[in-house]
Formats: C-alpha cells, structure tokens, sequence
C-alpha cells in the first residue's frame, strides 16, 4: 500500500510511516527547503491524454434559493444539472465542488429527490474509472458500515463519473461526535453517490478542544505517471480555523515523495477580510500545495491567482447561482475544466448558459437632475427617468443572453429560450423628500425581469455629524492620562464616568447612550442582573413605535428615520432626567415629610436592607446592638409626623438615572444621618425606624420582644416587595398613599 512509503514531516521523526506537516503563519515545515519563487504560468504545452487527470471543478451550487418564487425556483437545480451534462460532455474523470451544494442544512424532500435524481442520471454508468485510488478506501466511511467512503470503489455500484466534495457552511454537519455530526452530503455518501470529504469531528469536551487540531488526511488519485493528493477542509468558524493555523495545529498527511505528487487544497472560508480573525490569509498554507480551490465566495475569480511570495495558485469558482443581488454576483458564472500532467495544470473557465443574465447599475438622483433637466420634486419626472433606466438594463441584460446563445452555436450547442433577467438599479435619493414606492414601481415590469419586487433600492449618501470615534477595543478614557500616577488614577476611578466614555467612544445605532449608561450603572453598582435587559427591551419597543409613527419607511430611508426617532428619545430621556432632578431638589429644599420621601424609606425597609443591624435572632450580640432594640422601641411608641426621607431615600431622587434603581439593594449608613424633626404623628416603622432615642430606659423584654416582631413582619413582607419599574414610577413623583408595614397596622 503507498501508506507504507509515508514519512513524518519535521523534527526526528522521518522514519516512521505516518504523519503531518503543521501548516502555520509562523513556521512551515519542509523537507526538502522548497524556496518561495513564483510560480510557473498554469499551461500545459503539451497534452498526454493517458497521463492527464480531468476534473470538471464548481463550488457553492445553493440548491434550493428560492424554491418557493415561481420564477427563480427552479434556477439552482437547472444549473446543477448543467454542470453534470458539461461534466459527461468533457468526459472528465471526477467532479469537483468546494462546498455549499445545498442552500440550507437541511434540505427539502424536493431538494433532494431532484439532485439524488440528478447524480444518479449523470454519475452512474459503465464508463471504466480511469483514476486509481491509493489511499485507503476505508478512510472517512460511515462509522458502523463495511461499505467504502469513495463509492467506485464499492462493486455493489457502478460509478461512471465520481463526484467529491466538502461542505459548506450552509450544509455544514450539525452535531458533536462521529454519530451526531451529519448533513445532506452524509445522505449522498452513504447512497454511494458522492464522495464526502474534507469532515473532521467536533471536540466534545473543553479539554479535547486544548489538545486536538485540524487533521487534514488526503484522496490519494494515479492516472498513468500523474499522482494527486486532495486535501479537503470543509467549512468550520473562521475564527477557530486562524486560530488553528496561527496555533500550528493544521495537520496536513502528506506522501513521502510529496514533490512528485500535485496537491490540491479545498476550503470553503472567508477570502475577504471581515474583521481581525473572520477570514483566512491567502498565505498560510503550505508550500507543498500546488493549487488552492477557495469555495464561499460568490464572485467569479476562477482564472488561477498567484500569491505572493508562495509557490501555489488560488482559483474561486464563485458560485453557481446569485443568491444576492450584489456587485460580485454580476460577473458572468463560470466552471473550470482542470486538466493536471505530472506537476503542470492548466484550466479553462467554462460560461454557464442556464444562469440568469444580472446586470446591476447606480445613479445618482441629484446628478442625473442636473443632467437630464427634470425637477427633483417632480415625482412623474422621477418615475419616468428610472423607468427609462430600467429599460435600458433590461435590453442590456437581454443582449448578453443573445450573445451568449451565438457564442454556443458557434460551438455546436443548441439555443436556449431567453430567460427573464435580474435587473438591480441602485438610487441614491441624497437630498430628495420623496420617492415612490419601490414595489409599486416594479409591478410594471411584471413579466420583464425575474425580480421586480426590488428592482430599484433606495440609499442616501451618510453624512458624519459626530466626531471621530475611536475603535471599540481600545477607547480613550480620562484615567489613561499618562501624566497621572496610579494612585492618582484609582482616586478618579468612578464607574459612571467609565461607562458613559466608554459609550461615548461607540457608534451606538438603536440604543441611546444615556439610557444605556444609567442601566450599565445599575447593573454594576445595583446589582440589578434585568436593567440592561428590562433597558434594551423598553428602548427597542419605543424605536419600533416611533418607526411605525412615521408610516410606511423605504429601506434606503430606513436608516435616517432610525438615526431621528433615537435622537427624538434621547433628547426626551435627558428632558426627563433633568425635570426629575429638578422636582426632586424642590422637594428637598422644602424640608417638610413628603409621601415620596416616606415611601423610599419604606421600600428600603421592605428589602430587608435596613439598619435596624437585625442579624440572627438567637444570636448573642454585644452590649451595644442590644441597646439599640429600646431606642427603637421608645420610637415606635411615640406619635410621630412623616419625617423626610434622609440617608439613602434621599440620595435615591437625586438623578432620573437613579430612580429606575432597585432601592431594595442598597445599605444604609447610619453613622451619617441626621436626626429628624421631632415626631407628632403615628406613621409606619419606615419612617420611625431612624428617630432619635429617647433617654428613658427601657425593660430589657420588652425590647426583644419589640426585636422579634420586626424581624417577623420584616421577612413576611418580602413576598410583597415591589418590583423596580414600580419603584421606579413611585419615585418619579410625591405619592399619595403610605403603605404601613408595622406590627400594629390592622
């Protein structure tokens, strides 16, 4: 078996039989020291047909993109269905796809009956296989099962055209483990009609997550003197696949004579940078890889790229069907026959004729007024240059598809009907009041294009009012002033005034800073675990009211009426906040016992947070705590007015930030109050609680007995406590009733 002639890659251990090569960023392990030199160019100056493997590559087929539209439906599978007639008309040895055969995990019934219907019509026959598999048939096969992984193999089956493939992260497996983690394509191979490879199990503990990486194991393929290896890798997270690769835990079995073998690597990753670790560098693969075949990405690079400063070419087929209506998926689709001699490859794009014609344009409505002389305002005008417009697409889009049937006649194909095209006219109204509705446009081309529901997309031109923002991960803050000392820095350490720089430093879209600020302090120094949530949750709900308010929105003006409607709630929550600072200084600054006042008290008592210091009521406290139960109850026996609120009540109506705080969860400090005017009135213990004692004694009885019915009525009233929006309502204005939670109370 050619198993036998493996050899380790790097370190000491080139003498036994199998193992890897760690493709990293950092360190690239080689035998043989290749150089980085550029590539040769990609032909082949002369063909051997005995020696020369033909593959007919595609990738990201979506079968199953709008299934449900009458016009669009069929598109995924007709095209589908073409790739496998090109397939049996090159008379290649294999197809190739680099993932996404299917546009959702799983699939529907019909779905899979036509592709499984597709495979079967075009894949299995009695044409002779040409390429001989040395690799392990068994390597990759259903676990349980005796049948091979690679279905030509299997003599149960006779396989004309073999078909191999990884996933995708549309058909990706779901699951943990090799029982759990199935899709479409574990269908497909186990019916013997493709060959799924490219699948490594999931760790299923934290620990197997530290220890194992990504082990990439080959499709070992002979064709008289040419030998290839294929490497699948199907689609995983691209953070964990940076990690890996940057980790130098990307294990790649490769042959001894690796030289000799053309190498070819399928993945289906983000080429394009999204963020710091969303996409793969085109550099950190191994320079024993001759080509890399990059799935995912929609937009047609199929013709080979060089990379700089490694010895291997990357192809992006680009998908088979546009499943958006964007720039890259107006590129003409396009399959690729590969044909490899020995090291040498050459590659033709092959144009599909099944796929819609999309052509894609952008005006810009304030120019275009300008140049054709039509009043902005002039809504008629309006419509009739974009109608204009839109035809002008359509006879454009209808054109290709005829110069398209000329080019395949010229080749001996039949014609195909015209098929109705995909049109994208992109508007921006920058400066323009009003424009029509998008959908009502585009019911005059019913029957024209395949898509009139959004043939026009409106946008504006977004214009920066704010000031420079720094990035998310690295704000400017008042401690990071390096002309302050530590000391100096722990002293101005303040955590409201974190967090509103910190917001201050963000793009926030949909929520406003000061409300977010304010539900971030109580999270942080209430400990209410709902304000964010409860914040979140009330701010969005008002959004959504204030959208709708203003009618019907186009999704080009969608954005400026989300940017309004926040700053419209903005402002009101700064309003309010300053009119609740201001009523609640007034009532302050009067002196008098109000309802308010009394009420904070109150709730800071049904919390249990009090300081009555009621701890264990067996417990022997010193002599001091035991002096306290005598003072109290001298207070509750005497008549009393409503005393202002003081101490943390107090504090609790100072700001609109805070009356949304859970008075419940506060301490009080007794140390610092002062001693309230003298009472003349019957009120609840609330408000006694913190009344000056009186210097006569008291009986040492009746003070534990006075103890132990507070501590009674203190934990029966914890079922009854309220919640925070109520007592934050409560505290936005004087209340009119006093809830008496006293002993005595009837």
């Amino acid at each position: 078996m050619q198993e036998q002639c493996w050899q380790k890659r790097g370190g000491d251990e080139r003498a036994i039989s199998l193992t890897c090569s760690h493709a990293s960023l950092h360190c690239r392990m080689s035998d043989t020291g290749r150089e980085s030199v550029p590539p040769p160019r990609p032909t082949l100056p002369r063909v051997d047909p005995d020696n020369t493997i033909r593959i007919l590559l595609a990738t990201d087929n979506h079968i199953g993109y709008l299934e449900r539209d009458p016009v669009r439906g069929q598109d995924s599978v007709n095209t589908f269905k073409e790739i496998l007639q090109l397939a049996v008309k090159h008379d290649v040895d294999f197809v190739l796809l680099a993932g996404d055969l299917f546009h959702e995990n799983r699939p529907s019934r019909d779905c899979l009956y036509q592709v499984i219907a597709l495979l079967r019509e075009y894949t299995l026959g009695d044409k002779p296989i040409q390429v001989e598999l040395l690799s392990d048939p068994a390597d990759g096969k259903a676990a349980g099962y005796n049948f091979p992984a690679i279905n030509y193999e299997d003599p149960n089956l006779n396989v004309a055209i073999p078909v191999f493939s990884i996933h995708g992260n549309h058909d990706d497996p779901q699951g943990a483990g090799p029982e759990g983690a199935l899709c479409a394509l574990d269908v497909l191979s186990a019916s013997g009609l493709i060959n799924y490879m490219g699948k490594f199990d999931l760790p299923l503990s934290e620990a197997d997550a530290q220890t194992s990486g990504i082990v990439i194991r080959p499709v070992l393929l002979r064709k008289g003197t040419t030998h290839l290896g294929m490497y699948g890798v199907g689609n995983v997270k691209d953070q964990r696949m940076h990690f890996e690769l940057r980790s130098n835990r990307v294990r790649m079995y490769m042959p001894r004579n690796k030289d000799e073998w053309f190498n070819i690597l399928l993945l289906h990753q983000n080429r394009v940078r999204h963020g710091p670790q969303e996409s793969v560098p085109e550099g950190m693969f191994d320079d024993s890889v001759d080509l890399v075949v990059w799935g995912h990405e929609h937009d047609c690079r199929i013709v080979p790229e060089p990379v700089a400063g490694k010895p291997y070419y990357i192809t992006q087929p680009g998908s088979s069907v546009a499943t958006s209506l964007a720039d890259g998926e107006s590129i003409e689709k396009h399959v690729a026959l590969l044909q490899i001699q020995g090291k040498e490859f050459e590659m033709k794009p092959i144009p599909l004729r099944t796929v819609r014609p999309f052509v894609l344009e952008e005006v810009v409505l304030s120019e275009a007024a300008e140049e054709e002389d039509f009043n902005l305002n002039d809504q008629i005008a309006v419509s009739k240059f974009l109608k204009s417009r839109v035809n002008a697409l359509i006879e454009q889009a209808n054109k290709l598809w005829d110069d398209r049937n000329t080019r395949a006649v010229e080749e001996g194909d039949e014609p195909l009907p015209r098929m109705l095209p995909l049109v994208r006219l992109k508007v921006d109204t920058t400066g323009v009041s009003e424009m029509s509705n998008p959908i009502r446009f585009g019911q005059e081309f019913q029957g024209r294009i395949a898509n009139p529901r959004d043939v026009l997309v409106f946008h504006r031109a977004k214009k920066s009012t704010r000031s420079a923002k720094v990035t998310i991960d690295e704000p400017e803050l008042s401690i990071d002033d390096p002309e302050l000392s530590i000391s100096e820095k722990l002293s101005k350490v303040r955590m409201q005034t974190l967090v509103k720089e910190y917001l201050a430093a963000q793009e926030l879209q949909l929520l406003g800073e000061a409300g977010m600020s304010d539900a971030i302090q109580m999270f942080v120094e209430k400990d209410d675990s709902h304000a964010i949530q409860s914040h979140v949750s009330t701010a969005l709900r008002a959004l959504m009211k204030g959208v709708q308010a203003n009618g019907e929105v186009d999704e080009g003006e969608l954005d400026d009426v989300l940017v309004k409607v926040r700053e419209q709630h903005e402002k009101q929550y700064v309003e309010q906040s300053k009119a609740g600072k201001s009523a609640k200084g007034k009532a302050k600054a009067t002196g008098d016992g109000s309802d308010a006042s009394a009420d904070s008290m109150m709730m800071d008592m049904d919390g249990g947070h009090s300081d009555l210091d009621f701890d264990d009521e067996g417990s022997d406290g010193p002599s001091q705590r035991k002096k306290t139960a005598p003072k109290k109850l001298s207070a509750a026996k005497a008549p009393a007015k409503k005393a202002p609120a003081r101490g943390r009540g107090k504090k609790a109506v100072e700001s609109e930030e805070e009356e949304a705080i859970d008075l419940d969860n506060i301490e009080d400090d007794d140390e610092e109050d002062e001693p309230a005017p003298k009472p003349t009135k019957r009120t609840n213990r609330a408000a006694t609680s913190n009344l000056p004692p009186k210097k006569a004694p008291a009986k040492r009885g009746s003070a534990s007995k006075t103890k132990e019915s507070t501590q009674s009525t203190l934990a029966f009233t914890s079922s009854g406590r309220t919640s925070t929006r109520a007592a934050a309502s409560r505290a936005k204005g004087k209340m009119a009733n006093t809830v008496c939670i006293s002993a005595d109370c009837g």
